[in-house]
């Protein structure tokens, strides 16, 4: 167990080695035990959290904020449109600034080919962790609840086991590549044989992939990829179908609505879980459109993890702040 991570950043999902992010596992659970027992464990008593949003968000900001309360500290929810930030504040001034008002920052800035700039631009700026809350490469602590709830499902063994990250539909906005590139970074770190599913025009970014394969032939684990949907999902232990933009291919929205609007079919049903083992499970970051990128009867049927893993997000981002921000 590597059990020194103070002042550490966590933007990329390999930031951390393997042996780390069992680290950050074990004391997630613990913190999951000690909320289900209400026992005290405000390990940041009087430290703060600076929580700077460039993008809209539900479970992110509610894990994160419930999270640092639940450790005795307080969160600071700051949005960049309310704020000077959209007047001209630098990534170096909020580096430097709030590294000296807060113990952390969390950042989520999900714009193609700015946010992940932004987050280093800020972290070496800072004397503070900064934490990624999401940005248009990485989504780091969603992986790591995925990964949490994925060994609570399968076991802490998952040498072998199946995992489908594939493509879905969804009808509302072009959406960030961030969740599947951490997906196929971190599982086959951890045994997974992963297939990724996708049409031809969303492809994800050529360094991730080939990272991705690399991370896998050293873990002796499958990385496949494929552009249709059926074939993926048979024999499945795991499900992860979630919808994103076509960003490799376009970075208009209207192009990529289009090229979107070809692929309707992808939609998650029973028909396609049924091509997965029997106790497969169903995995999804949310929001999901439902019946359009997921039916309901997927959704909330018994396959389906999705709200522990919502609720995993604040298990695992509390364990990454106790950790970093001691």
């Amino acid at each position: 167990m590597q059990s020194d991570l103070r002042g550490r950043d966590l933007i990329g999902d390999l930031d951390f080695s393997k042996e780390e992010v069992e680290t950050i596992l074990e004391v997630a659970w613990d913190l999951k035990r000690k909320r289900a027992l209400g026992e005290p464990h405000a390990y940041l008593r009087d430290k703060t959290l600076a929580m700077l949003f460039f993008f809209s968000s539900t479970r992110t900001r509610g894990s994160f904020e419930s999270g640092m309360a639940q450790l005795g500290g307080h969160a600071a929810f700051i949005e960049s449109r309310t704020t000077q930030i959209s007047h001209g504040d630098t990534e170096t001034e909020m580096g430097e600034i709030f590294g000296r008002y807060f113990d952390g920052i969390a950042i989520r800035h999900v714009d193609f080919g700015i946010g992940n700039r932004y987050l280093n631009l800020v972290a070496s700026a800072s004397r503070v962790p900064i934490l990624n809350m999401q940005c248009e490469i990485y989504h780091p602590h969603q992986c790591l609840a995925d990964l949490m709830t994925i060994m609570e499902k399968k076991g802490r063994n998952l040498k072998r086991k199946k995992m489908v990250v594939s493509w879905a539909y969804a009808s509302s906005y072009l959406k960030p590549m961030s969740v599947p590139q951490s997906l196929i970074l971190q599982m086959p770190r951890f045994g997974l044989d992963v297939v990724l599913a996708h049409p031809p025009e969303f492809k994800l970014m050529p360094e991730i992939m080939e990272k991705a394969e690399e991370e896998a032939r050293k873990a002796g684990a499958g990385f496949e990829v494929t552009d249709d949907m059926e074939a993926a999902f048979k024999d499945a232990d795991i499900v992860y179908a979630k919808s994103w933009g076509p960003l490799m291919t376009t970075q208009d929205a209207a192009e990529g609505k289009v090229l979107q609007d070809k692929y309707k079919s992808w939609i998650t049903d029973q028909r396609k879980m049924s091509l997965a083992k029997d106790d497969a499970i169903y995995m999804h970051p949310l929001p999901a459109d439902r019946d359009v990128e997921v039916t309901s009867e997927v959704m909330d049927g018994p396959n389906s993890v999705v709200f522990d893993e919502a609720e995993n997000r604040m298990h695992a981002q509390k364990a990454v702040m106790a950790l970093t921000m001691r």
